[in-house]
């Protein structure tokens, strides 16, 4: 470790040697670390437990009990509708739809009617066709 102590004036060398005769004393007042890991084993033992069911041996990630876990942010997304009237109105498709929208669709347009021409396809609502039984009809001929 080098420190260039002649960068420092005097008054921040006398305050740099009381912070280290501070952590001296601190260090001085500890026992040895192998000591107390030998102390901890010792103990962990006479109770009939390892420092790996104590401790473990890798750091857990949990999230607390009381917090639900995040959600994963979705990126964003090229809008799919756009007001004719107004080029700033538009939509992605995603989430409530628009008031704008709901104004212009009150009145019997329909959605796929502000549809971007070219770049967007009408966004799925409701139930799709996978899933659903279709009745064939076979000629007997």
């Amino acid at each position: 470790m080098d420190i260039d102590i002649n960068a420092f004036t005097r008054a921040e060398l006398d305050a740099l040697l009381k912070a280290a005769k501070k952590q001296q004393k601190v260090l001085a007042k500890r026992a040895p670390i192998n000591t107390v890991r030998r102390q901890l084993t010792l103990m962990a033992g006479k109770a009939g437990y390892t420092i790996e069911e104590l401790f473990g041996t890798q750091q857990q990630t949990t999230t607390s009990a009381g917090k639900p876990a995040r959600r994963k942010k979705t990126g964003k997304v090229a809008p799919k509708y756009r007001d004719p009237e107004n080029k700033r109105n538009t939509w992605t498709g995603r989430g409530r739809m628009p008031r704008w929208l709901v104004e212009k669709t009150r009145f019997g347009r329909s959605p796929m009617d502000f549809l971007i021409p070219g770049l967007a396809r009408p966004t799925a609502h409701g139930i799709g066709d996978i899933g659903k039984r279709q009745l064939v009809k076979h000629d007997p001929a």
